[in-house]
């Protein structure tokens, strides 16, 4: 999985020729087809990039957008704006409230999804990468393999998905809901605690040999990797 992308469009033959070729490249796509529920999605599961559709049924895309952005949990999230209207104006317009990238109807396939990459590239380079590595930690994502200090650590599918997941972000803290959400996947009936009993057996693996503890417990908040 590349990254976690969000699609706000109420046009459905638009929805699934998008969804059918991000998530063809790997990437997970969430969907939304209003800006309420685009915003709330937004909070719970934190994306890597929103595509943002102009004309919504209940409000302007434009709104979300900015919404996102003077939102300080929000803003660094990229958005990329998605509509019919091409003039010049309008295109200042959606850039003027913070939107990242601009791309009119109709559209080429490679054309978007190239954009997509270049974002997030921009945003979180680390997500596209085949090594993500925090500190003296490391995960090859082409083998599957962990690493401390070139030591391989064994961890089982979730300690391996909860890692890739939080080394992407370090130091960022994340609800036990937001785990469930991006690590076990929507509409899975998991308790919350599941969290804590992965992340006690994650923290146990790769904290070999008593070194320096790289998984914070945020009280009444959640987890993040950090030293």
């Amino acid at each position: 999985m590349l990254a976690n992308v969000l699609l706000v469009e109420d046009e459905k033959s638009i929805v699934t020729l998008i969804k059918y070729n991000l998530e063809k490249e790997g990437f997970k796509v969430f969907c939304s087809e209003t800006g309420e529920d685009a915003l709330k999605i937004i909070k719970e599961k934190i994306p890597d990039l929103v595509i943002l559709d102009w004309m919504l049924p209940d409000t302007s895309g434009i709104d979300v957008c900015r919404q996102i952005k003077i939102d300080k949990k929000l803003k660094n999230i990229p958005v990329l704006i998605l509509t019919a209207k091409g003039e010049p104006d309008d295109k200042i317009k959606g850039l003027e409230v913070g939107a990242d990238d601009y791309v009119t109807k109709p559209f080429n396939n490679k054309e978007l999804l190239l954009r997509v990459k270049s974002l997030i590239k921009r945003s979180k380079p680390s997500l596209l990468e085949d090594l993500g590595i925090f500190k003296d930690l490391k995960i090859d994502r082409i083998t599957k393999k962990v690493f401390r200090e070139n030591k391989e650590i064994k961890l089982g599918p979730i300690e391996y998905k909860l890692l890739d997941f939080l080394i992407k972000s370090p130091q960022r803290v994340y609800s036990r809901e937001q785990l469930l959400n991006n690590v076990w996947g929507e509409n899975i009936n998991v308790e919350s605690r599941t969290v804590d009993v992965h992340i006690r057996r994650l923290r146990k693996a790769i904290n070999i040999d008593k070194k320096n503890d790289l998984i914070r417990t945020v009280r009444s908040s959640g987890y993040s990797l950090d030293s």
